[in-house]
């Protein structure tokens, strides 16, 4: 631990501002694969446990729902533990919620690993990337859109890892575990190279001792809880894409449209990739035009993107829309989390706790939206939600930064 007792200009130097960004880069790694290293494993586990659609669908939900009752507890464990030590410890018990899922028994064990699997992943979620906050106030510009760039090439690594263990037969009790232990071994050592020192409050906090009834105090009060709410509006129609993508985008293709199978999978394809690329150039666009333009010119694409391919149905055009609403949406969470984390008056890690619960409304609730949707009228009409999510960050972006932060 003698690395962490370092002096305020070691802790700001170059170097060790570039380990922390590079452990930073781990945990987010390892965050996008341990979960996805279990979902090419679905189907065995369905027809070992013997379970219906439903039935699986349930547990799946129990993930997200996990996440939502969890998510809220993650401000008040950073402030006491450290983002570092929080988000490491989290993933470890991540990965090993992974592994009980994998082995489960029954249904009911399956459901709660999955459970306690969501519950961890919010709070991890939320000490990564305030810790990824941390890194970019000291480098005093965005860098945040690349951690979650790094989060999709974990993703895709352990999407990977499973259907190669799947494919080779390999038992999935030896698989997860060698996931558990490689993802944990890697946020163990780089673990050291986060920074020192527990969370900084924000300042404006200090001068928030006004008494309840005053009318400057309610007046801030209700500018922040609008400002609040208008962030979790951003955050939460990123994820409704993301969603809408990742649900529906195949079966759409495949159904309505008549792709085949191996087409209709360029859909979400599309959407996770262009995502990446967004995420990567996404710190360059921020740090020249600011979060409120970059915002406004992703909300455009996604709903006329996206828009003009449920207007004229074809495959490739809503694989074109799908991968525009991607692209679109590839910097809305981060940016949503910065400016929630920076909200004057509130303890740090608040704003980011919020906003990082509720965006996981839309998993939560975007499935069964758009179903209903789709059942009642057609699912052509239910992906409508996509554009409109576009639009609705249009309307929320005032509440972003014009020009990018300096730190």
């Amino acid at each position: 631990m003698t690395s962490l007792s370092t002096t305020p200009a070691a802790v700001h130097s170059p170097r060790r501002l570039g380990r922390a960004r590079a452990a930073v880069a781990v945990l987010f790694l390892t965050n996008g694969a341990l979960f996805a290293n279990l979902l090419p494993h679905y189907p065995s586990i369905k027809a070992e446990l013997e379970l219906s659609n439903a039935a699986l669908g349930i547990s799946i939900a129990a993930f997200p729902l996990g996440a939502i009752l969890a998510g809220l507890a993650s401000g008040s464990l950073i402030r006491r533990f450290r983002s570092a030590r929080v988000a490491t410890a989290g993933t470890i018990l991540i990965g090993l919620a992974i592994l009980i899922a994998g082995l489960a028994p029954s249904w009911p064990a399956l459901t709660a690993a999955l459970f306690i699997a969501g519950s961890m992943d919010a709070i991890v979620d939320v000490a990564q990337n305030s810790h990824g906050l941390r890194v970019q106030k000291l480098y005093k510009r965005s860098i945040l859109n690349s951690f979650h760039a790094v989060w999709s090439i974990g993703a895709v690594l352990g999407g990977l890892m499973g259907a190669a263990a799947a494919g080779l037969e390999i038992p999935r009790g030896i698989h997860l575990s060698a996931s558990l232990v490689l993802f944990s071994i890697l946020a163990l050592v780089f673990y050291r190279f986060l920074l020192p020192g527990a969370e900084p409050e924000d300042p404006a906090t200090e001068h928030e001792d006004r008494p309840a009834g005053s009318a400057n105090g309610n007046l801030r009060r209700w500018v922040m809880v609008g400002a609040l709410a208008a962030l979790v509006l951003i955050a939460a129609a990123g994820a409704l894409v993301e969603d809408a993508g990742s649900s529906w985008a195949a079966v759409y293709l495949e159904g309505p449209l008549g792709a085949p199978v191996t087409i209709a999978a360029l859909g979400y394809v599309a959407l996770v990739g262009l995502q990446f690329v967004g995420r990567l150039v996404g710190d360059r666009l921020v740090d020249r035009f600011g979060q409120r333009a970059v915002a406004q010119a992703g909300g455009a694409l996604a709903a006329a993107g996206m828009g003009i391919a449920l207007l004229f149905p074809s495959v490739p055009l809503t694989i074109i829309g799908f991968g525009l609403a991607g692209l679109g949406v590839a910097t809305l969470v981060p940016a949503a989390m910065h400016s929630a984390d920076e909200l004057p008056g509130l303890k740090a890690g608040t704003g980011l706790t919020v906003v990082s619960w509720l965006m996981r409304l839309g998993f939560l609730l975007s499935p069964p939206i758009v179903g209903a949707i789709a059942d009642a009228t057609s699912l052509r009409t239910g992906l409508l939600v996509v554009p409109l999510a576009g639009l609705l960050v249009l309307l929320a972006s005032p509440v972003l930064p014009r020009r990018a932060h300096r730190g």
